[in-house]
C-alpha cells in the first residue's frame, strides 16, 4: 500500500517521472530490437514491464544487481543471508542476459529453490508499480550504482526499507548528480543503509545526501574463486602440455588487435606460445577470429580444441574464465587498453595468476592501488605503440617466472583480505526485514 505520493517532488524527479512515462509507448520497440541482438530473451520481455510476479509466502528480500560483475559480487552475500535466515526467499533482479546465464551456472544447487531470478523492469512508473505491488518485497537492496528515481520513489512510498550496498559513485557520476542536487538528496535520503565500496565513494554519497553512508569494504574482494570443471581443466591441460599460455581476459573491441599484434612480436622468442583470447562478450567470437588472419587459430564456440600448431585460441564461451585463468602463465585483464574502465583484477588474483593491466582502470582504481602497493600487478604504459608495450610486458613475465610467482602471491593476499565481509553486510540488512525496520521506512526514519 502506498504511504505517500510516488511522483518525485523535485524538479529533476518530475522531469524523469514524466519523461519516462512519455517514452513508455516506444520502449517495447527498443526491447524487441535488443531481442534481435541477443540482449534480451523474447519470452521474458514481460518481466521488463513488471509482469510475471509469483510472490512466495514468507519473508522476501529483493536484491538488484545490474550485470555480471555485480551479480558475481553478491553471490557470497546471498549465501550469508540464506544461512542467517533459513526462512528467507531472495528475489534477484538483473538487467542483462549474461548475468542471468551466469547466475544459473554459479548459484549453489542448495540455494536454487530460495533464489528467484527476474529481469528488472524498466524505470517507467506504471511498470515499476506493477512490479512492486506484485512482489511486495519486505526490503529492497540495490547494488553499486543502480539509482533509478521512479523505482526508489515508489519503493519508499510503499514503506519498503531500502539499502544500497557496494555503492560506487565516481567523481564523474558525482558531478552529474551534483547538477540535480535536489533529486540526489531526495533519492539518497530514502536509504536506511548505504555502504560504499571505498571511503571516497562513501564520502561522495554523504555529500549528495546519504548522511549515514560508510565504507566496510568491497564485496568484490570477498567473491569465491571462479569455478572450473576439473575434468575439462585436466583435458585441456593435457592438450596444451608444457606450452606457455598467455591469456587476454574480458577483452573489448580494439584490444584484440593489440593482443594479436603483441603475439606476433614475441611468438618466435617463446617457443610454443599459445595466446588465449576470452572476449568480454562471447558473441563477438567470429569478429575476433577474423582479426587473426595469417595465424593458426581455433574457436571454442565452434567445438575446436587447441592443436599443437594452434597459435591463438578464441574462447568465445560464457562462464569459463575460471578454467583459463588456471591454465594461463599470466593474464592481461581487458577493458584497460581502451577507455572502458577495466575489469575485475581480483578474479585472476584469487587463482594465483599474474595480472597485467592497461591504464584505463577507473572502475577498479582502489583495488588496483592496493595491488600496486604490494607489487601485485604489472601496469602497462601503452604510449604510442600499445602492442609493443604489451609484448614487452608479456615477454618479461614469461622469461622471469620468479617475478610472476611473487606478484601472484602478493595479489592473492589482497584478494583474501575481505573474506568476512558478506556476513557483516548480511547482518546489517536482515534488520530491515523486521516489523521495526519496515515501520521506520514507512515513517521516513
Amino acid at each position: 500500500m502506498r504511504s505517500r505520493h510516488e511522483a518525485p517532488v523535485t524538479v529533476g524527479g518530475c522531469v524523469w517521472h514524466w519523461g519516462t512515462t512519455a517514452l513508455a509507448p516506444v520502449l517495447p520497440l527498443h526491447l524487441r530490437r535488443r531481442v534481435a541482438r541477443g540482449k534480451e530473451i523474447a519470452d521474458r520481455l514481460p518481466e521488463r514491464y513488471g509482469l510475471h510476479a509469483e510472490r512466495p509466502a514468507g519473508r522476501l528480500l529483493w536484491l538488484h544487481a545490474a550485470s555480471v560483475g555485480e551479480t558475481l559480487s553478491v553471490l557470497p552475500l546471498i549465501e550469508a543471508l540464506a544461512a542467517a535466515d533459513p526462512a528467507l526467499t531472495i528475489l534477484l533482479t538483473t538487467g542483462t542476459v549474461t548475468s542471468a546465464t551466469l547466475l544459473a551456472r554459479r548459484l549453489p544447487a542448495g540455494l536454487a529453490p530460495r533464489v528467484l531470478h527476474r529481469f528488472v523492469p524498466l524505470d517507467v512508473p506504471r511498470w515499476v508499480a506493477r512490479f512492486l505491488d506484485g512482489w511486495r518485497p519486505d526490503a529492497a537492496v540495490l547494488v553499486e550504482s543502480e539509482l533509478w528515481p521512479n523505482m526508489i520513489a515508489a519503493a519508499a512510498a510503499r514503506g519498503i526499507p531500502l539499502a544500497l550496498i557496494n555503492g560506487r559513485m565516481s567523481e564523474r557520476s558525482a558531478r552529474w548528480w551534483g547538477r540535480a542536487p535536489g533529486l540526489a538528496r531526495s533519492l539518497l535520503s530514502k536509504f536506511r543503509v548505504v555502504l560504499g565500496q571505498t571511503e571516497a565513494d562513501a564520502g561522495r554519497f554523504r555529500a549528495l545526501g546519504a548522511a549515514g553512508a560508510t565504507c566496510w569494504g568491497n564485496l568484490k574482494y570477498a567473491a569465491p574463486p571462479l569455478p572450473v570443471e576439473d575434468a575439462e581443466r585436466r583435458r585441456l591441460a593435457a592438450l596444451i602440455g608444457d606450452r606457455p599460455v598467455f591469456l587476454a581476459a574480458s577483452t573489448h573491441p580494439g584490444e584484440e588487435a593489440i593482443v594479436l599484434a603483441a603475439h606476433r612480436r614475441i611468438a618466435a622468442a617463446h617457443a610454443g606460445l599459445l595466446t588465449v583470447i576470452v572476449p568480454r562478450h562471447p558473441e563477438r567470437g567470429a569478429e575476433v577470429a577474423a582479426l587473426g588472419a595469417g595465424l593458426v587459430l581455433a574457436r571454442r564456440a565452434a567445438g575446436e580444441d587447441p592443436a599443437p600448431d594452434t597459435a591463438v585460441y578464441v574462447a568465445d564461451t560464457l562462464g569459463e574464465l575460471g578454467l583459463f585463468y588456471r591454465l594461463a602463465r599470466l593474464a592481461f585483464v581487458g577493458g584497460s587498453l581502451v577507455p572502458h574502465g577495466g575489469q575485475n583484477p581480483l578474479e585472476p588474483a584469487r587463482l594465483h595468476c599474474p595480472v597485467l593491466t592497461g591504464p584505463h582502470t577507473w572502475n577498479f582504481a582502489e583495488i588496483l592501488a592496493r595491488l600496486e602497493a604490494v607489487g601485485g600487478v604489472t601496469r602497462i604504459d601503452p604510449g604510442t605503440e600499445p602492442a609493443a608495450a604489451l609484448a614487452e610486458a608479456v615477454s618479461a613475465m614469461l622469461t622471469e617466472s620468479d617475478r610472476g610467482r611473487a606478484q601472484a602471491e602478493a595479489a592473492a593476499g589482497i584478494a583474501a583480505e575481505e573474506a568476512g565481509l558478506p556476513g557483516r553486510v548480511a547482518a546489517a540488512l536482515l534488520p530491515l526485514l523486521s516489523a521495526e525496520g519496515k515501520a521506520a521506512a514507512a515513517s521516513g526514519g
